[in-house]
């Protein structure tokens, strides 16, 4: 019979500042609440609200039709659950590491060590693409500076943010964030007045719920096409979790992550479900234009909104800055949770007096920066190998985050029962339905050959083999030492 892990309070476990082991001097004081509730507040919603909304939901459209709707949903009611865990989870242990350190806690090191490394290599990777999608906005604007000097820019620019203290970041994030749900908000309620006819001087003939069912109705394509819409649209909902990671920096953990848990369902309800609904109901769903320029930029368009190009650029482009500042913020801290844990280098655990995990963040940084060159040098070799093999990492993170949860659940109200201010609903039922949903997702993915769905699977789970044999041999070495330092002959 195993022993069940510890549960440790907010600020003692690996990964939280307060942690034993080592003394905090003026170069580790660990990391500082400086994250107020309003900059918690728009990370929250912004995170759900991620630039593949905007550029990626053309193609999801075009392949299931209108029935999108239904993949969307489905989509989202699964982060909904999977939030519902984490958020358990966190609000009774509120970490940096966030799900890695749970997962550490509840299934072993090899789970936390692994989860939180993939994780890294997501973010890093993705640092890539937001830097290169952002730099050819601004290209098209100011052509002087090449796309490569764009990328540059960016970068450093938000490199500088995260160096300066968490709230500058919080600060940040907070108007770009801003932005977004302004512009999606007024999109819903300019293209829902559209819809049913009521908007002043526009004279749309194609807008209205008929475009619901007519062109082949609402499945066009069939029911199988809300399965490979789910595969288009999945990808869109990561960065929902980056809440529950920043609380930790927050002045009320535990009130930040259970507001950001409980407010989920809007969140997903209103930006995604809500938008996407107005552009189905504004163009037909075969419409050429939504696969030419875009659904929103379409959407626009056939309201006669002047420069619609123009404006969505300007929107996408918050959406990747948003993108970026979060994402460094995010792999700066797994990789402070990881050294905090032994699972990385010390020097990641380093803070400097203003709380800043200096080390990790440029480290994380560099790997960005070595990415995006590959993405102008080898774009269809190893640029192309580094998205394919991360792509998945966000379906395996949602599945660690359902199997902690079933054991953190059992921990929790042995230890300290008082501390479960946020519940699963209907435990342990929808969390092993969770996971068995992602797994058929995933077994899905590996017969998609049409949108990379099994080269996605298949080099994630290379990867993630290689990673997990990395923390299988380094927790039987540090088992090895253990016995060695305590004069226990290895067996």
């Amino acid at each position: 019979m195993t022993s069940q892990p510890t549960l440790r309070t907010a600020g003692s476990g690996p990964g939280d500042p307060g942690e034993s082991g080592s003394s905090p001097s003026e170069h580790d004081s660990g990391l500082q609440a400086g994250l107020k509730n309003r900059h918690l507040s728009m990370i929250a919603i912004g995170g759900v609200i991620g630039a593949g909304l905007f550029v990626g939901s053309s193609s999801g459209i075009a392949t299931a039709g209108p029935g999108i709707l239904l993949s969307y949903a489905l989509v989202g009611t699964l982060v909904v659950l999977v939030m519902r865990m984490l958020g358990e989870m966190s609000a009774a242990n509120p970490t940096s590491g966030s799900f890695s350190a749970h997962a550490d806690r509840a299934l072993g090191p090899w789970a936390g060590f692994t989860i939180g490394w993939l994780y890294w290599f997501f973010w890093v990777v993705v640092l890539a693409v937001e830097a290169t999608a952002g730099a050819a906005i601004l290209e098209g604007w100011i052509p002087a500076v090449p796309q490569w000097g764009w990328a540059l820019i960016v970068m450093v620019v938000l490199t500088a943010t995260n160096l300066v203290s968490v709230g500058s970041y919080g600060e940040f994030e907070f108007w770009f964030a801003g932005i977004k749900v302004v512009a999606i908000a007024a999109f819903i309620v300019v293209g829902g007045l559209a819809v049913f006819g009521v908007l002043p001087g526009v004279d749309s003939d194609q807008a209205g719920l008929a475009n619901l069912t007519d062109h082949g109705g609402f499945l066009p394509n069939g029911a199988g096409a809300i399965l490979t819409g789910i595969l288009l649209v999945v990808f869109s909902f990561m960065g929902s979790e980056i809440a529950t990671l920043a609380a930790g920096e927050s002045e009320d953990p535990q009130r930040a992550v259970t507001k950001a848990t409980n407010s989920i369902i809007w969140r997903i309800g209103v930006f995604y479900l809500g938008s996407i609904l107005v552009v189905v109901c504004l163009l037909p769903w075969d419409s050429e234009s939504i696969t030419e320029d875009g659904s929103y930029v379409a959407a626009l368009d056939s309201l006669g909104i002047a420069h619609a190009g123009q404006i969505m650029n300007f929107i996408v482009l918050t959406s990747v800055l948003s993108c970026l500042n979060s994402g460094l913020y995010t792999a700066s801290r797994m990789a402070f949770s990881l050294g905090r844990r032994g699972d990385a280098p010390k020097a990641f655990a380093r803070t400097t007096g203003r709380g800043v995990p200096r080390t990790a963040i440029l480290v994380s940084v560099v790997f960005g920066f070595v990415a995006v060159f590959f993405n102008y040098k080898f774009p269809d070799s190893v640029f192309l190998f580094l998205v394919n093999s991360s792509g998945a990492v966000a379906l395996f993170v949602w599945l660690v985050i359902c199997f902690s949860q079933l054991r953190m659940r059992k921990i929790i109200q042995a230890e300290a029962p008082e501390k479960l201010v946020v519940r699963m609903w209907l435990y342990p039922y929808l969390t092993w339905a969770s996971a068995a949903l992602i797994v058929f997702v995933l077994g899905y993915m590996l017969t998609d050959t049409e949108h990379n769905g099994r080269t996605t699977v298949l080099l994630s789970l290379l990867v993630a083999a290689v990673v997990l044999v990395v923390a299988v041999v380094k927790q039987r070495m540090a088992g090895r030492r253990a016995e060695d330092r305590d004069g226990i002959p290895a067996g």
